[in-house]
């Protein structure tokens, strides 16, 4: 009976958790100005608040065949969502003719030149 109420507050706790988190990163994707931003605020919004919600739905199940199921999710998302979101951001700083305007840019041959000065 204890074993259950504190099944049922550890993923309710983490269920409400991620769904906090998830209210944070709305208010950071219209916080932001610039769309880096916003979209770095969407990626770890994203990534952290799936995962304590998913987490969360894996206590209130149980150790059965679909809390393995809701781990490789995790897994999964954890893997993509920030391969995604640095894509995205490179296409962004290729395309944008006015990337200097909004954040500084270095470049990685400049960093190799300056290491390499001995």
């Amino acid at each position: 009976m204890v074993i259950e109420w504190m099944q049922f507050l550890f993923g309710t706790g983490f269920l409400i958790f991620g769904m906090s988190v998830f209210v944070l990163e709305l208010i950071g994707i219209f916080k932001f100005k610039y769309v880096l931003n916003r979209m770095h605020a969407a990626a770890i919004g994203d990534t952290f608040g799936l995962g304590m919600s998913l987490l969360g739905l894996m206590i209130l199940s149980g150790f059965k065949f679909v809390t393995l199921k809701m781990g490789l999710v995790i897994f999964f998302l954890w893997m993509a969502s920030p391969v995604s979101s640095h894509l995205i951001a490179r296409l962004e700083v290729t395309t944008n003719e006015h990337i200097d305007d909004f954040c500084e840019q270095t470049k990685i041959a400049d960093k190799e030149d300056e290491s390499c000065k001995c």
